[in-house]
């Protein structure tokens, strides 16, 4: 996974020394989050300058 290079944490450890299977599911989450937060803040930067240069 891209994420998991760019964070420098390995994943697969963290999964194989947890507790139970809802781990699983906060690092998988937790690893696309930061994505997603950047993905979110870039359309809403085109949107802004988009409707700003129409006005």
């Amino acid at each position: 996974m891209l994420i998991g290079l760019l964070q420098q944490v390995d994943i697969e450890e963290k999964i194989k020394n947890a507790p139970n299977n809802s781990y699983e599911i906060g690092v998988f989450i937790g690893s696309f989050l930061p994505l997603i937060v950047l993905v979110l803040l870039a359309y809403f930067l085109y949107r802004y300058n988009k409707n700003r240069n129409n006005n």
